[in-house]
């Protein structure tokens, strides 16, 4: 089993918390290593009116392999660095190597 990584934690309700680099308007949506402790992630969707941050959610969602209501955005609605949950009951299910 590969160790955690520096931007993936678990919550003491069992729930993981994701610190991700988001860079916003790139040609295509892909995980691209660690930026500064944090997943680095080139995001397609424009930073306006919250269409990155939904576009994020649903690729992390989409990746992981879990359903997007398991995903939630806890930090950052308005910053290129953001913390989210996903729930107690996905994390063990999820596929974390989907992001590596």
């Amino acid at each position: 089993m590969s160790p955690v990584p520096p931007w993936r934690r678990i919550d003491k309700d069992g729930s993981a918390i994701v610190d991700i680099h988001v860079i916003p308007r790139a040609s295509r949506t892909q995980a691209e290593g660690v930026h500064d402790g944090a997943l680095k992630v080139r995001l397609h969707a424009p930073p306006v009116d919250g269409q990155a941050n939904q576009a994020l959610m649903e690729w992390l969602s989409d990746r992981l392999g879990i359903a997007k209501r398991e995903v939630e955005l806890l930090r950052g609605a308005t910053s290129r660095r953001k913390q989210l949950r996903i729930s107690a009951a996905a994390t063990p299910r999820a596929d974390w190597s989907a992001l590596d």
